[in-house]
Parts: structure tokens; sequence; C-alpha cells
């Protein structure tokens, strides 16, 4: 059970959870569980919360009903260590041009860096921002900064950065305020997929160094 939870009507056929962040990823794989996951058309989750939409108005109390059952019985303690969603490695050349400014804040050298984001535990948390823009959490504590003060008005794609316990892959083309610490040649967003997007939410994600 998750005491900070709670749910508010959001429109004609949406219910909003607000949930603690650390319970996003993990809460979202739970709805998708469940027998009567067709009964929602769609989930939206965000830092905070998760929006659920029914098909129609004429279901929106028996969903009430289900999301209070299914926080209830919610776990969240156990939450991290089910294995759930899909595991994805994203090899990272740690050559960004903000990893010198990260080591001088931090006051650890590029390898400790390297070795804290490397052996951390990801999971993409939610979508948001930008088409493609996934919020992966997990970042290691040593390795939390806030975002920088002045954005950069265009980030590459492939570009990999940080800001607080959180992890990007820039799909690419938006503006973007997280320390860039390298680049990947993996591509996780391609608008010509049927899917354009290779990550999910709750999917596990090990960030791997390369030359």
């Amino acid at each position: 059970m998750i005491a900070q939870a709670a749910v508010h009507r959001a429109g004609d056929r949406g219910w909003l959870v607000d949930v603690p962040p650390e319970h996003i990823a993990a809460l979202v794989l739970e709805f998708r569980r469940r027998e009567w996951f067709s009964a929602i058309q769609d989930l939206v989750p965000a830092a905070a919360s998760i929006l659920v939409i029914a098909h129609s108005a004429g279901e929106m109390n028996p969903l009430r009903s289900r999301i209070d059952c299914l926080l209830g019985e919610f776990d969240g303690t156990a939450a991290d260590t089910r294995d759930d969603g899909d595991s994805v490695v994203v090899p990272v050349v740690y050559d960004g041009e903000d990893l010198d400014h990260v080591s001088e804040m931090l006051c650890l050298d590029r390898e400790r860096i390297v070795d804290a984001h490397t052996t951390a535990t990801h999971r993409v948390g939610f979508f948001g921002f930008a088409p493609g823009f996934a919020y992966i959490d997990g970042t290691a504590s040593q390795l939390s900064m806030p975002r920088r003060s002045s954005p950069r008005p265009r980030v590459a794609a492939g570009a990999v950065a940080i800001a607080g316990t959180q992890t990007v892959v820039y799909p690419g083309g938006t503006p973007g305020g997280w320390h860039i610490i390298g680049h990947t040649e993996e591509l996780l967003w391609n608008i010509e997929w049927d899917n354009p997007s290779r990550l999910a939410v709750g999917d596990r994600v090990t960030f791997q160094a390369v030359p």
C-alpha cells in the first residue's frame, strides 16, 4: 500500500493518481499486469502521477474501484526487485562536453563518474517534454546535480546527460539543460519505426562504457 497515494477525477474519462516518483514505473507495470487492463484506454505516467483514461464515462466508477484495490495491494518496497520490463543496454562513449565541469563540481575524477553511472540500476520512469524523451531514474546519488543555469538551444541525438538522479538520452533537435557526459550511437528513437521508441516505462537500462 502506498500511503501517499491520492486519486482525483480528471475530466469525464480520467482518474489522476498521485504517487511518489519512485513508484511510477513499477505501478505502471502493475496496471499492465492486471486482468482488467483492457478496460483502460491509456496510461500517461508523469513525474509524480499517472493519468488513467477509461474507454467511456460509464466505466469510471468500476475503474476507480479497481484503482483503489490496486493501490491497496501494491507493495512498493518490492517494486525495484521485480523482473519486469525489457532490459536495454546502451553503449556510451564518455566524452561529453560537460564531463570536466561535472568532475570539478562533484570532486570526482572521470573514472569514478563513469563507474558510478555504469554500475547504477536504471529504470525508465516516464516520457515527457518532447517525443522520445525518456526520463530514466536511478542515476547514482553521488552524481546528483541541478540542471544547467543556461540551457543549450539544441542538443544532438544520442547525447547522454544527467540531472538530479535521472539520465536522458536525447532524441535530437530539442533544447537541453542537462549535463552531457557522453554520447551513444545506439538508436533509441526513430519516427519511421512502427513503434518509434525502443524504450518503454519500466524498462531496465544499463549504460555500458565503450571506447
